[in-house]
């Protein structure tokens, strides 16, 4: 079994935010808060510890009362880039990462990731969402993945790829369906920000 308290948490607010206008995506107000602080508040209760991987504004992550980490590679490499940054600084066995931007992310998401690698012998698990047209979308910026993935992880960054889901399909992979592709959705310009913010209700 993997237990939770075997599992650290990652919150993804390392990016440019360059289709925000260069904001800091994570620090942006989403119902009053921080979307940071959602995904936090979400993610929190499924793990035993949280970190942030944070580039800029590290003081002010640093409020929310949880360890900070940058990326050791330079000029806001992505979400890979972070994903090493926490494997680094992980001391539990298993590690859990989100995106910052994703403030409705769903408070089982750990459990399920964890009993399917449990139940198909995988070495990582990560959604799967459905569009309208009934398409699968993998959603491997969530991904529940040991903190030995570290080593693999640095090697591919190191052949200068950076695309998540090639990485994590190199792997043996377990897809977890979720039927609210909702939760997923993620916040990439303030005009869907605003949309969101109208429309949705943080959950």
């Amino acid at each position: 079994m993997i237990a939770r308290n075997d599992i650290t948490g990652l919150i993804l607010a390392g990016g440019r935010g360059s289709r925000m206008g260069g904001v800091d995506k994570g620090l942006q107000p989403f119902h009053g808060k921080p979307m940071v602080q959602h995904v936090l508040q979400r993610l929190a209760p499924q793990t035993s510890a949280v970190l942030i991987n944070a580039n800029r504004n590290v003081d002010r992550y640093a409020m929310f009362g949880v360890p900070v980490v940058a990326d050791a590679l330079p000029d806001f490499a992505g979400p890979l880039a972070g994903m090493l940054a926490g494997l680094d600084q992980c001391t539990t066995r298993w590690i859990a990462t989100a995106p910052c931007d994703t403030p409705n992310l769903p408070v089982d998401l750990v459990d399920r990731l964890a009993r399917a690698i449990e139940t198909e012998k995988a070495e990582v698990a990560i959604p799967v969402t459905l569009d309208s047209d009934g398409k699968r979308r993998l959603q491997p910026v969530f991904c529940l993945m040991p903190a030995t993935a570290s080593e693999s992880l640095r090697e591919y960054i190191a052949s200068g790829q950076r695309k998540i889901e090639t990485w994590v399909t190199g792997l043996r992979l377990a897809q977890v369906l979720f039927e609210d592709a909702a939760a997923f959705a993620n916040i990439n310009t303030l005009d869907e920000l605003h949309r969101h913010e109208s429309t949705v209700q943080p959950r």
